[in-house]
């Protein structure tokens, strides 16, 4: 089950990494249009993780 959860957390920080890579283009209209967007998804990434591991930890505390 650890295992799982360490699989699931470093999954979600890669795929936060991979986006804000994926955001660094040089084109300046590309770059203005992409800031909104990437606040947007490292919000909702910040959300999913940390719903994640609550859910996790009371799937774990009711067994």
């Amino acid at each position: 089950m650890a295992i799982a959860v360490i699989l699931i957390i470093v999954l979600a920080i890669l795929a936060l990494v991979g986006t804000i890579l994926a955001a660094k283009d040089t084109d300046a209209n590309y770059s203005k249009k992409t800031k909104g967007n990437v606040t947007r998804l490292t919000a909702i990434y910040a959300v999913v993780i940390l719903l994640s591991m609550l859910v996790v930890g009371l799937y774990i505390a009711y067994r």
